[in-house]
This record gives C-alpha cells, structure tokens and sequence, in this order.
C-alpha cells in the first residue's frame, strides 16, 4: 500500500500552525518515498470520495476533522482499519482538554467521537501523555505513541545558526491569538515572579527562531493539555530556561529533560526518520486491529459463595476488559448466604445453581464445557484492572504457561514457607512461579491435566494441584505476569485486600480453622512433591 488520502481542516497555505507544520512535513516525506499522496480538506471532502478512494486502495490519515460532516465520517466508520488518525490535541473529549478531569478521566458523558477513534487502524499521538489519555478516555489499544514531534532540516538549521546569539536577560513570552495558549496568563506569571519580559511573534519561521534565541528564557503557562508543544522543544534547543507546567506532551517524554542545546538539535534530526518509520508502518501495516467490540476467544467462570455482594463490581469490571471475554459463566456452590440473591439479574451467560457446596474445584470442572481457547476463572474477592487479559495474553506470546494473579515460590515444604509476586508484591517481568491463585488464565486444552490424578482432598489445594500436574504431564510451567506499580490497569486485583480479608475468607481462623486450613495445604504440598513437582527453588521431601 503506496497511496493515501491526507484528511485535514486546514493545511499549512492556510494556517501555520503546529498540527499543520507537522502534517506537511510527514506528507512531504511519504511523497519523497514514492507514495502517492493526495489532500483534501473537510470543507471538499465528500462520502463519495471516500468510497471513490478506497476502492482504489488509498489508506486514509485523518488529521484534524472538526469540520468534518457526519456523512464522512459515518462512510469512514463503515470500514474499520481502512484510516488512521494523526491525533494533534484531544477531540475524544467534549473539553478537547483532559486535564480538567481528575487523573485526566472524562466521565462517559463527555467523550465525543468515539466511533472514528474505536474504529481507526491505528491512532497516532505525539507524546506519551497524550497517547495515554487517548488509551484510557477511551479504553482502547491501538494507539501509537510517536513521541516527537517532527522538524525539517531547514528548520533545524535555522536553530543550529541562531545557537550562538546573544541572550538578553529578559524572558520571551509569545504572543499569540489562540485562547488556549494563555498568553495572559504567560504575562501574569512574569509580573507575578518579577520577571521582565518581551512579546515576540511572527509568521515567518527564521524571524520567529531569532527572536526567541535572543531571550534567555521562555515562559509557556498553557491553559490546557498541550499534546507536545513545539516551541517549548525549540526554547530548549536554543538553550533558553524553559518556564512552563506540566501541561506539555513533551516533558512527559524520557529524554526530555537529558538533552539541550546541540545535542537535542541532533536528537531530533535522527528521531524524524525514527518517526515516520513508524507511521509508514502503521499505515502500511497489513495487521488488522480488533477493536474493543471484538471478543477475545475466552470463557471466565466467576464463583459465588458468600460474597455475592461483590460479583456486581467483578462483572464490570471483567466487561470492561480491553480484551474481553466472550461468554461469562458463574458457578454458585449451596450456602444460605447465596439463597435471596438474584443472581439472573447479573446478566452473565450461563448460571450454575448447585445445591451442594462443590467447594475450589468446581469451577475448575465446569471450565471443562467451555468451547474457547481461554479461560479465566477469577475468586469472589478479585477484581482486575482493565488490562489483566491483555497483560496475560501478552504474557503468553513470550512464556506460554498458566497465568496467575497471585503467584507463590515455596521455600520450604510447608503451606507457609514462600514468597509471592503479583498484585501483593508488584513483579515489573514475568515470575516464573510454583503455583498461582485469586485469577487464573489459561489454555482450556490443558485442564484434562488437572484431573490425571485424584488430589488429597477436595476441599484445598486445586492451585497446587492444577500447576503440579500441567507440569508433571503437559510440562506446562506456571507464571505471574508483571504487575507494575506505575500501571494498575494491567493487575490482577485491585482490592485484594480490601474484599479478601473478611469474616468469609477460608484462611481467616473463622470459615474454616487455621489448624485445618493450613494443615490440608501442607498435605497438598507434600502430595506434589511426592510425586515430583519440581519447584522454583526445586525443593524436595527429606
């Protein structure tokens, strides 16, 4: 694919601005690539020339479209993958600004044009800021994060000639028209801190770059999240003290704070072919994204005991996965507590009503009837994070074998004697571990595993049981995926200890005794040693 359509509000003979500097440089680089690249503006751009150059093989990119009509974007919508957005500010937000929201979180309400975003091949954000407003505003993955902005050669030039000018002590603030770029706010926060300052401004970009060089600092005090703002960059390859927020998609970018002057001049110039790689790849890219409305080929079973209470929130938040299941099956073992639920009206897809307590390995049993390659099977006190499917099939890709929430290395033979990772410790790679609990995720081909041998009792022990005998006849290795601290989204559980340690927790001494509960552990262990689980720390019975 050599051709595209470039979509855009204005151009740069029209506007001068950020977004479109940028689109004309990337345009002038497809083209000097040998791609066939042809613009049109909202205000000309009609359906017809959507279906017209999509079947002549054009992939559209979309850059700013608030002037698009509804009957072009519907058209675009209609076939998912065909466009890619190159995301400048934040048109997925009724504000175009999400740091009005707390931890830059819209509510429902106020997210607009959610279908172009849903449906889009791949969404192109500047800096990491941005890119992940983006993912979590609207709960989607296939976003790519860029992380410069781009400049010609002339351009940099131009800054590379003006290194060396003269700096007056004053501060540059810039004088513009654009109500979100706050200049009297700029000019407020200098007469606040005593600071002289000057206004500069001018359409031509040389003129423009010699006055800011000659200041020895910029002051920026945005008014609203700035994608990756070009001048603050500019400012700082100029060696100018940048005075700004944190309202800058550049600052949120590693390198940012460890290059200046030359240095970040040169920076910049090997990044733009790092970038446009980039893009040439996601538009070229014959991968076709599934977008969050496609199910991923998984079953969960959810178990209810004597929290009902809590399956409400799980569900959500299972549904709300960025790679969700296809069905959700609950499995109910006899307790007086479950008898005046409603459990039908939770809306999952199959509902087992036992009247007998069936206790850890019922579920396990019905995971049997499922029909995905998946399953997940969750406890009544876990609640993942938005990504914990995506975070385990990712983890796959790399060390296929049972997924866990809670993962435990023994260090001795004893119930008692271990370490864990996941959601209690917070693992930033992959653990290899003994066994796991709290959430499983797994291959349904492997659970014939789990009963090649009749465990020590029925009562305990099916997390050591299952991870002992995939081993042991499938050599199938358990592991914990990583649970950054920086990315709640990706865990297992949320509020494992705020649902987990109550009255009805089978290992509190209340439900079941401590004596008990641990001892009938300690025979599961012995069990899978005596039959040759070979653990992390390969520990063995004297």
């Amino acid at each position: 694919m050599n051709k595209i359509v470039y979509i855009s509000d204005f151009f740069i003979d029209k506007i001068a601005g950020g977004a479109e500097i940028v689109d004309d440089i990337l345009i002038n680089l497809f083209r000097a690539d040998g791609f066939d690249v042809v613009k049109f503006e909202n205000r000309e751009l009609t359906d017809k020339h959507i279906k017209l150059y999509r079947s002549c093989g054009y992939h559209f990119i979309v850059s700013n479209f608030t002037l698009m009509t509804d009957n072009v974007s519907n058209e675009l919508i209609k076939a998912p993958n065909s466009y890619s957005i190159m995301e400048h500010d934040h048109k997925y937000v009724k504000t175009r600004d999400p740091a009005v929201y707390k931890d830059y979180l819209a509510p429902p309400a106020d997210i607009v044009n959610r279908e172009i975003y849903t449906n889009a091949k791949y969404i192109l954000a500047q800096s990491y800021i941005q890119a992940e407003c983006v993912r979590k505003n609207l709960n989607i993955e296939h976003v790519i994060n860029l992380g410069m902005s781009l400049w010609t050669d002339e351009q940099l030039q131009i800054i590379e000639d003006n290194l060396e000018t003269p700096k007056s002590p004053l501060a540059a603030v810039v004088n513009s028209h654009n109500p979100t770029k706050n200049t009297p706010g700029s000019l407020q926060y200098c007469a606040d801190n005593n600071l002289k300052y000057a206004l500069i401004g001018s359409s031509d970009y040389a003129t423009f770059i010699k006055q800011l060089a000659s200041y020895e600092a910029y002051v920026f005090i945005p008014l609203v999240l700035e994608s990756f703002n070009r001048v603050l960059l500019e400012a700082r390859m100029l060696n100018c003290k940048a005075i700004t927020t944190n309202l800058n998609g550049c600052i949120s970018e590693g390198w940012f704070k460890k290059y200046k002057g030359k240095e970040l001049i040169e920076f910049v110039r090997s990044e733009r072919q790092r970038v446009y790689e980039d893009i040439k790849k996601a538009v070229t890219d014959t991968k076709i994204y599934k977008s969050k409305e496609t199910k991923e080929d998984i079953t969960v079973i959810l178990n209810a005991y004597r929290r009902p209470y809590n399956l409400k929130m799980q569900i959500d938040a299972i549904r709300n996965q960025t790679s969700p299941p296809k069905q959700i099956w609950l499995w109910v073992n006899a307790h007086e507590d479950n008898d005046d639920f409603d459990f039908k009206a939770l809306g999952v897809d199959r509902i087992f009503h036992n009247d007998f307590n069936w206790k850890f390995y019922g579920r396990f049993a019905a995971a049997l009837l499922a029909d995905t390659e998946y399953v997940a099977i969750y406890d009544d006190d876990t609640i993942p994070g938005i990504k914990w499917h995506r975070n385990c099939l990712d983890s796959m890709q790399k060390k296929e074998g049972i997924m866990g929430g809670a993962g435990y290395v023994q260090t001795g033979i004893r119930a008692m004697q271990y370490y864990r990772h996941g959601w209690p410790s917070q693992n930033l790679e992959t653990e290899r571990v003994d066994y796991v609990g709290h959430a499983w995720f797994f291959k349904r081909e492997w659970l014939p595993y789990l009963w090649r041998e009749m465990p020590p009792t029925w009562d305990n022990g099916e997390d050591m049981h299952f991870s002992y005998t995939a081993q042991k006849y499938g050599n199938i290795q358990t592991y914990c995926p990583p649970h950054p601290t920086k990315n709640r989204e990706l865990h297992s559980s949320l509020l494992g200890y705020e649902l987990g340690v109550d009255s009805k927790a089978t290992s509190n001494d209340q439900a079941v005794s401590h004596v008990q509960f641990f001892t009938e552990r300690d025979m599961c262990i012995e069990n899978c040693l005596k039959g040759n689980w070979e653990t992390v720390n390969k520990i063995k019975i004297k």
